[in-house]
Parts: structure tokens; C-alpha cells; sequence
């Protein structure tokens, strides 16, 4: 046991203590005796009062060692059991006191047994720690948080080595500061054959029709065949099976570019019996320039489109809403996108936050063109592509709509239970939003029986609304009829002009009831009705059918992320008022990108849908209400339009046959393709520290700054602040996940031109996934740091550590206790008298060392008076003298001579001596 104190040099103030005391007893001395004790308790009390500010701690020891087992499990590991086997010998050395815990790491780090005495170790790992990388760091950290504050102890490290991630050394100069000794076990890689596709090199630029050379590099740890596959854009284009030798081997092709735009290239390896498929494909970005393309999409009968531009020279591809891409590359390799009539209810939401990031992250133009199932009638309202587009979905001019009553029947059973009823409520939520305060809304969700929601009425407060439907939450079985026949007793009898059911489900009804009586007495009260059959439980057949009686539509849902844009697009078809389609002349607005194509004026267009310019949109032709029927804006790097008519002259008229008909659609694509800059930048992507950094150099050696905006194959925004580093030269730290991402670069110099570039990289595999061996030399180094060692056997785990541990118990409390405890004895001391009573004491107890023998008599003393006898009163009286008030002189060198006592008179005595007293004052009376 010790002590040990945080701050000691604070005991300096003692120095200024011991003064201010020793000024104290020189000021009070020869005063009153008991100052020596109010200095002595005030020189303890300062004493306390600084040792407690130094923070004093007792240290204590501790019986037994901690240690802590630290177990890699990442891909180069494997399901090596080797470490679990270390794990248990080494606990079977243990003494009672000693304690130990299990964790395990990858690129994270989990706890597999909490710290303690116990008696077993685990016997398999549960803990999920993610393989892709070994982040010795986070592993060393997390170990020793598990090990006592200010307390010693050791980390049992088994692992190969072979760190991709964090920096384990700083990590271990850390845990040298608490004394935890780092002890390492090598663990084995994890054995196998493996083929890896080690580089892939394409120029980062080519020309279409270029013929680009392609090199590809392969490592392998063993002579095999294996198949080397590379794609364009997705496509597979060349297929080769090639003699793999043990080391690494190079291989080149060549490919012409056929594709303008950015193009993806993937190359990819398989062989029997490889160890990792992780480190078998590396993709590559390369921007073609050539004629740029266009994607339209549209349905089978919707217009010849792709005709139409063939003059502008584009080159153009067609496919239907359900052939979307998925990933961000099927969306940049196109310079714009037309939407041809094309509903939301088949385009996933995923696939439609793409196309946004497309457009205002990478400028590619946007374009969508009218019709019966675009627009708001399409169901786009709070989509992403309404986002983009120039006008809102929704209308002004409500109050000309006709009379709405809308009744939502929701699946509300277990099966619903996740994403599935939350979409559903968020639908739900849409639809009031795009209702009057005067229209009629109810809500009834079902499960085994029907639970009103809301009450059909009109809407008076939609946001109530909408928190009473976001409240639901999924119950019980499913039982259709019951729901829908009160949908139908509910709107019967209102006086509305349009009254609609929504019925929405996602499985089978326990009971079947007389739909077909139903519908057809609700159809008489002008009652229609659609169905949503949500995911492969539905019975598709009995809501296909009910739809079909109910003259409504009937929508089979996969991706449920549909099902806003369903629910929106049937609350707009209720009122059927969204579509104007009474013939008119566009009226021309002053733009001078148009105003040659409009010079002559406009042809008759027969209908257009209504929507709502939003505030920054130019709207060059306006409808008689003031629609917008061409509106275009910026939205981020991308231009995008909206033509509220569509291209096929059922609702455009005379348009489709008007001779300017192909230079306006020309116009307005043209209008939408980005305006590059041909400035490149050389990208690369590199390991630093454990970080991937992502550098930029320029061509030019400006110091101007850029914005970049990077972007993930599957969309999603990365956040990488983008920093200059030297003239020309910037760089951003990039997250560690491997795969593809797209980056815009944007330039604005000292005049206000704005140049941007586009391109794209890769962040390679982990360096996990190579086979390295063990690196002895990293782990010695840790060992070596801390005062560890490599162990031969699991019993040396145990054994005592070089400082032993301890627990430090702080006394800092006590020590102000005690201290204010003597604070206020001393003011007891000084306040109640007892200093007098203290100085009489050692008087006392100095007379009876002197003469143990005497009696000694304490005379009685008042403060301002002295005592005296009858005998020295009436002297006193005879000379003329008060002795009551009579005051002793005070002296500073001499104390008074005590007196001694007077023998005790006779009572003859006393009698002469009162005769005498009275004579003598008789004489003076005379």
C-alpha cells in the first residue's frame, strides 16, 4: 500500500501557511495561552486543505492479473478455431484471484465474454464483427477499455498481423501510459488457392470509336486456369480463358468505343476452388466524348419520339418504365432523359432518387411529356421527380374541382407489419395533402374485423388527419367484405359529385361475401372503386376482378415503395379536373431562346394537364388559365423541362402537324444536354495511413477552388470535403467502402465561367482479401512497446505483470471533512470561552508538577473586577478609596504576585477590629 498524489507541487502552499501562523502566534503572544491552540489547529486545518487540493490517492494492490484475450476474425483469418484453443489452454493456467474477458475484432471490434472470475471460456465467437478489414486499433482500444481505470494489465493479442485499417502503434504508445503489456500469438492466414484481379488500367478518356487499350493484371498463389470476363456499361464484350502462373501475370486487350458518355468498365476473374470472390473483379471509369445520347422512356403506344430527333443527330435509346436501371451508372452514360407519358406507379422510388442525382449532381437534362399517366396524374406528386421538374404536381384553381368523397380501406394485419404499412401511411398521408378542406375523406384499416380511423366527413384539419393515420399499427388476420361494405354504407348517401374506394391488401380474406351485389348497387350511387394488391400473398384474381366490377383500376404491386405514387395518382383520377381539354392557342411568353421558333405564333393544342410553375421556372407558353404548358428551370447541374401536352397529337392538335413540330422538340432536348468543359483532371485513389485518399490534379496550376459533388453507384451521396493542397492539386478523405462512385467537378474562375468535368473512380477491395502471410515484425514491434513478448504457451498469459496491478482509492473527501470538522472546533474554541478555561487548565496543571503537596485554591475572576476581603473593604473605606470599582493596572513584562491567603481571625479579633472601625467613625464624623 501508498500513496500517490496527482499534484505536488501544490505543496508549496505550505510554505504561506506556515507563515500566516507563525505571524498569528508572534501577534498574540503574551495575550492569552490558549492562542497556541487556535494556531496549532489553524496550521493543521491550512494542512488538510492543501494535501486534499493535490489529490492524494491510496494505492492499493491487486490480488490476481487482468487480462484480456484480443482475437482476430477477419476475412485473412477465416474460421480459424486456433485462437479459441489458445484461449482455453491459457485459462486452465489461471489462479483464483485472476481475471479475464474475450473480445474479437475485424474492422470493428465486439465483446464475446465480459470481464470476471469465471471458470470457462466461450467455446465459439457470437459477437458480429465485419471481416472486410483489420483495425488492430479499434481492437486495441476497445480491449482496454475493458481493463480498470488506472489500473495495469495485459492484452492478449492473436491475429496475423496484417493491419489495413487505423494505426495500432499509436494505439499501443497509449496503453504503455497505463502500463498494459501487450502479449501477441501469431494466428495462421487462412490457407487456400487464390485468384485476384490485382489491377485494371483503361485511359481515363477515349473518342468514340477509339480503339482503347486494356491491361489487366492478375496475382495468384498458385498455376491454374481460370476465365477473365469484361463488360461495358453492364454488357459483357469479351470472355477469355487464360493460363494463370503462380505470381502475377498481365494480360492486355483491346475494345472500341462504342458507347459516348461515361462508360463503365468491369473486369472480372473466376477459377475452381478460389479462396475470396471479393477480389475478383475491379471496375474502371471512362468518359467517351462523341454524340451524345439520349434514354427515352415511354410505352408501347406512345408516340415515335426517337423519329423525331433523328435530325438533331442524336443518337437515342428506347426502353419501357419496368426496364429502368437500377444502379447510377445505366443513368450517366446518357446526356438526357425523356419521360414520354410514363406513370410512377411502375418506377420504383430508389430508381426515381437517381435520376435526381443524375440531374443536380451531374447535369445530365431531363425532360418529361404529357399525357393521361404523367404528371400529376401519373402519380408524381412528392416524388423525386417531382423535385426535379420545373412545376409542382399539385393545382391552383381548386375550388372549380368537383365535389370529392374518398375512402381508404387499408390492410392493417401482421403481414403488413415493417416497410410495407409505413409506405401505406405515407401514401395515405399524400392523398390528404392533395385534398380540399371541403372534400370527404375516411379511413378504415382492417385486420380480422374494421377499425375506423377516420370518421367519413369532410376534412377539416388535414394535419390531425394525418397523425390519426401515421398512428395505426398492424394487428391481426384479414377479412376484406366487412371493411369494404361500410366503406360503401358510408358514401352512399352523400351528396357528392364524385365518390371513390381505394382498397389496399397485401393477402387472402378469411371470408367471402357478396362483392358483386355490392359494387353493383354502390355503382348506382355513383361509387367507384380500385384495388392495390401488395406483394405475392394477394389474391390477385379476387381484387383484379373487384376493380374491374367497380369500373376503378387495379394495380399489382412488387416494390412497395410504389404505393404513395399509386395512392396519389388515384386521388387525382377521382377528380378527373387535372385534365383541360378545351381547345386553345398557347399564349408566347417573351424568351429569347424561342422567340425565333415562335415568331409566326402557335398552332391549336386540343388538352394539356394542369400543374404549377414553380417560383424560379421560365414558362414560355402559358395556357388560357395561366397553366404552364412549357416550363423549364436549372435544377442543380441539370436543365430539365416539362411539355404539359403530349407528342402523339391526341391532346397537342395541330402541333404534331405543325412544320416546326421537330425543330421545337430538337430545341428543347438540345436545351438540356450539360455543357461540358473538356478540361481533365487526373484522379487517384490511394492508401495513406490506414485513410483512402482521393487526390486531384489539374492540367492548369490554379489555386482557384472547386466543388465536387461524389455520388455512389447505388446513389448515395458522399460526404468528402474536397481540400486544396497545392496550386492545381486538392484532396478528400473517401470512405473505406470498395465499389464504384461518380464525380462532378465544378471550377468557377475570377470572371465568372463556370467549367465542369465529369468522371468517375474506384475504391479497390480490401487488402484483406490478399494473401500476406503473418507480419512478425509489426507484431514484435507492439509487443516490444509495451514491455509484452510473443507466447510460447497459454499459461505464460498469466503470468505477473512487470508493474503489478493496483486500485487507487482517493481520500480527497476525507481530508476536507476533517479539515472543516477542526474548522469548527476552532470556532468553538474562539466563540464560546473556552480559551480562558483552556489557559486556566495548564496553569492548573503547571502548580501541581511544581508542589504536588499544597492544596492550591483558584481564585474567582470577573472580567473588569477584583475580589477583596471585608478587611481591605474597610481599610479601603478609612483612606478613602472604592474597592468595588477599584481596577488592577495591567502590566505587559510582570504577572501580579499571587497573594497569599490571610490566616482566618478570631471572633475576638473581628470584634476589636469593628470597635475600632467605628470609633474611627465617630472621630471623622466630628
Amino acid at each position: 500500500m501508498g500513496i500517490e498524489v496527482n499534484y505536488p507541487f501544490l505543496f508549496l502552499l505550505l510554505i504561506p501557511a506556515v507563515i500566516i501562523v507563525f505571524l498569528f502566534i508572534r501577534n498574540h503572544r503574551g495575550k492569552e495561552n490558549g492562542e497556541f491552540w487556535i494556531a496549532g489547529l489553524r496550521l493543521i486545518i491550512f494542512s488538510l486543505l492543501i494535501i486534499a487540493l493535490t489529490v492524494p490517492q491510496v494505492v492499493l494492490p491487486v490480488k490476481g492479473q487482468t487480462v484480456v484475450f484480443l482475437a482476430d476474425r477477419s476475412a485473412s483469418i477465416g474460421t480459424n478455431e486456433e485462437a479459441l484453443a489458445w484461449i482455453e489452454n491459457s485459462i486452465s493456467h489461471r489462479k483464483n484471484d485472476d481475471q479475464f474477458a474475450v473480445a474479437a475484432f475485424g474492422e470493428n471490434a465486439v465483446l464475446e465474454q465480459n470481464l470476471g472470475r469465471n471458470r470457462e471460456a466461450i467455446n465459439e465467437f457470437n459477437g458480429v464483427a465485419e471481416d472486410s478489414q483489420s483495425n488492430l486499433e479499434a481492437g486495441l482500444q476497445f480491449a482496454a477499455s475493458l481493463i480498470p481505470r488506472e489500473s495495469s494489465g495485459r492484452i492478449v493479442l492473436m491475429t496475423d498481423g496484417n493491419e489495413t485499417e487505423g494505426k495500432s502503434l499509436e494505439a499501443a504508445a497509449v496503453l504503455k501510459n497505463r502500463n498494459i503489456e501487450i502479449d501477441h500469438v501469431p494466428l495462421r492466414t487462412a490457407a487456400g488457392d487464390d485468384v485476384s484481379i490485382s489491377e485494371l488500367n483503361v485511359p481515363p478518356s477515349l473518342y468514340l470509336g477509339e480503339e482503347a487499350p486494356i491491361t489487366i493484371e492478375v496475382t495468384s498463389n498458385v498455376a491454374k486456369e481460370a476465365d477473365i470476363r469484361l463488360s461495358v456499361n453492364h454488357k459483357e464484350v469479351l470472355k477469355e480463358t487464360v493460363q494463370v502462373n503462380e505470381g502475377k501475370n498481365v494480360y492486355t486487350f483491346t475494345h472500341k468505343a462504342d458507347t459516348a458518355g461515361l462508360t463503365v468498365y468491369k473486369a472480372e476473374i473466376a477459377a475452381d476452388r478460389d479462396a475470396y470472390s471479393e477480389n475478383n473483379a475491379l471496375h474502371s471509369v471512362v468518359n467517351v466524348k462523341g454524340t451524345p445520347k439520349v434514354l427515352i422512356v415511354q410505352g408501347e403506344e406512345a408516340g415515335d419520339l426517337a423519329n423525331l430527333l433523328k435530325g438533331s443527330g442524336l443518337e437515342t435509346d428506347i426502353v419501357i418504365p419496368e426496364k429502368l436501371p437500377t444502379i447510377l451508372s445505366g443513368y450517366l452514360q446518357y446526356q438526357s432523359i425523356i419521360f414520354n407519358n410514363v406513370p410512377a406507379t411502375v418506377i420504383s422510388e430508389q430508381q426515381m432518387i437517381l435520376m435526381e442525382k443524375a440531374v443536380k449532381e451531374f447535369g445530365t437534362g431531363f425532360i418529361m411529356f404529357g399525357g393521361e399517366e404523367s404528371f400529376g396524374l401519373g402519380g408524381y406528386f412528392k416524388t423525386p421527380i417531382e423535385k426535379l421538374l420545373p412545376v409542382d404536381m399539385d393545382i391552383k384553381g381548386k375550388k372549380e374541382m368537383p365535389s370529392l368523397g374518398l375512402v381508404l380501406v387499408m390492410d392493417r394485419s401482421g403481414s403488413m407489419a415493417g416497410n410495407k404499412i409505413e409506405l401505406a401511411k405515407e401514401a395515405a398521408a399524400r392523398s390528404v395533402e392533395l385534398l380540399r378542406e371541403e372534400d370527404t375523406l375516411g379511413f378504415i384499416a382492417f385486420d380480422d374485423r374494421p377499425w375506423e380511423i377516420l370518421e367519413t366527413k369532410p376534412l377539416k384539419d388535414k394535419q390531425k388527419a394525418i397523425e390519426k393515420i401515421k398512428s395505426i399499427t398492424p394487428g391481426g388476420g384479414t377479412e376484406i367484405f366487412t371493411s369494404l361494405e361500410q366503406a360503401y354504407s358510408e358514401l352512399e348517401d352523400l351528396q357528392l359529385q364524385r365518390k371513390h374506394i381505394i382498397l389496399l391488401t397485401d393477402g387472402q380474406s378469411a371470408t367471402n361475401g357478396d362483392y358483386e351485389l355490392l359494387i353493383e348497387s354502390g355503382k348506382e350511387k355513383n361509387i367507384t372503386l380500385s384495388t392495390v394488391a401488395l406483394g405475392q400473398d394477394a389474391d390477385r384474381g379476387l381484387l383484379e376482378e373487384l376493380a374491374g366490377m367497380g369500373s376503378g383500376r387495379f394495380y399489382d404491386v412488387t416494390d412497395s415503395s410504389v404505393i404513395p405514387s399509386i395512392l396519389s395518382r388515384e386521388t387525382v383520377m377521382a377528380t378527373r379536373t387535372y385534365i383541360e381539354d378545351k381547345p386553345f392557342y398557347p399564349s408566347i411568353q417573351p424568351y429569347p431562346d424561342w422567340s425565333s421558333l415562335f415568331e409566326k405564333g402557335v398552332p391549336e393544342m386540343n388538352a394539356y394537364i394542369a400543374s404549377t410553375a414553380k417560383p424560379r421556372a421560365q414558362v414560355p407558353l402559358l395556357s388560357e388559365k395561366k397553366d404552364p404548358v412549357l416550363a423549364e428551370w436549372q435544377y442543380g447541374m441539370g436543365w430539365t423541362a416539362a411539355f404539359a401536352s403530349d407528342i402523339s397529337g391526341k391532346w397537342s392538335g395541330e402541333w404534331a402537324s405543325w412544320e416546326k413540330w421537330p425543330s421545337f422538340i430538337n430545341q428543347l432536348v438540345t436545351k438540356t444536354l450539360p455543357q461540358y468543359e473538356s478540361e481533365p483532371y487526373r484522379i487517384d485513389v490511394e492508401n495513406k495511413d490506414g485513410n483512402t485518399v482521393l487526390s486531384l490534379e489539374s492540367a492548369a496550376s490554379t489555386s482557384l477552388p472547386i466543388e465536387t459533388s461524389i455520388v455512389s453507384e447505388t446513389g448515395e451521396q458522399i460526404e468528402a470535403n474536397m481540400r486544396l493542397k497545392a496550386p492545381g492539386k486538392y484532396e478528400a478523405l473517401m470512405p473505406e467502402s470498395a465499389g464504384m462512385y461518380f464525380l462532378n467537378i465544378k471550377q468557377t474562375d475570377h470572371n465568372g465561367n463556370v467549367q465542369v468535368h465529369q468522371t468517375g473512380f474506384t475504391i479497390p477491395y480490401s487488402e484483406e482479401y490478399l494473401q500476406k502471410g503473418i507480419n512478425k515484425e509489426h507484431l514484435k514491434s507492439l509487443s516490444k512497446m509495451t514491455g509484452g513478448k510473443e507466447l510460447a504457451s497459454g499459461e505464460e498469459a498469466f503470468r505477473p505483470l512487470k508493474k503489478p496491478a493496483s486500485t487507487k482509492q482517493p481520500i480527497s473527501e476525507w481530508l476536507l471533512l476533517t479539515a472543516f470538522l477542526l474548522f469548527f472546533s476552532e470556532i468553538a474554541v474562539r466563540r464560546f470561552g473556552l480559551t480562558g478555561l483552556a489557559a486556566g487548565i495548564l496553569k492548573k496543571n503547571r502548580k501541581v508538577k511544581e508542589k504536588p503537596d499544597a492544596p492550591l485554591k483558584v481564585p474567582k475572576i470577573k472580567a473588569s473586577r477584583k475580589k477583596t476581603s471585608p478587611s481591605e473593604q474597610a481599610s479601603a473605606k478609612l483612606q478613602g478609596e472604592n474597592p468595588v470599582k477599584q481596577t488592577p493596572k495591567k502590566t505587559k513584562a510582570k504577572k501580579p504576585n499571587r497573594p497569599k491567603p490571610a490566616a482566618e481571625p478570631s471572633p475576638k479579633e473581628r470584634e476589636e477590629r469593628m470597635k475600632r472601625l467605628l470609633d474611627a467613625k465617630k472621630r471623622k464624623n466630628k
